[in-house]
């Protein structure tokens, strides 16, 4: 199909001009999931995730927010999933940490432990909720969504430098948490 080899900027241009669903669907189809669990590493709840990349969506499509072609089209899309993140999570922060008693356990399973097979992924998770969240959203972005440092810059609202920063310190956090829990370099190898 023709659509599978297009970028998602002229896919997303194509839509804004003459509304053909086919075109919205392709772009749902290629990002759903990764942005729900980009989105779930705020929210910490897969039905907000969920529920927030479909409102980010919204916004795309909208004409709210305008995609000036600065980034990519998967920059622009976390970008608005961020601040509607945040601003969600402005709004909720009294009632939330008191429901929740602060930060959530990592003790219950992750909803992306089931997605990612295996013993190795399921430690690695738990490993990574422990991180201070930007951290976790630099490595996040960099290493599982391939994101180029510009990229996540953009996505966090930081500088290259910032997320450069973060993600080795975040390297190194999360390497002390898994050697701390009885794992060294050799067993992710």
């Amino acid at each position: 199909m023709v659509k599978e080899m297009e970028t998602d900027e002229v896919i997303y241009r194509r839509f804004m001009d003459s509304g053909d669903e086919d075109d919205l669907r392709v772009l749902l189809e290629r990002h759903r999931e990764s942005f729900t669990l980009f989105l779930y590493g705020y929210m910490h709840s897969l039905e907000d995730a969920e529920e927030l990349m479909l409102d980010a969506f919204a916004v795309a499509v909208s004409g709210t927010a305008r995609f000036s072609g600065r980034s990519s089209f998967k920059t622009w899309l976390f970008g608005i999933g961020r601040n509607l993140a945040r601003k969600r999570l402005r709004d909720q922060r009294p009632w939330t940490e008191e429901l929740r008693g602060g930060t959530p356990s990592v003790t219950q399973p992750a909803p992306e432990a089931e997605l990612i097979h295996g013993e190795r992924q399921r430690h690695l998770y738990a490993a990574l909720e422990k991180l201070p969240a930007d951290y976790r959203q630099a490595l996040y972005l960099l290493f599982f969504e391939d994101m180029s440092c510009e990229e996540a810059a953009q996505v966090m609202g930081k500088s290259k430098k910032q997320v450069y920063n973060l993600s080795f310190r975040g390297k190194q956090t999360l390497k002390d948490i898994l050697e701390k829990t009885g794992f060294d370099d050799a067993w992710f190898e």
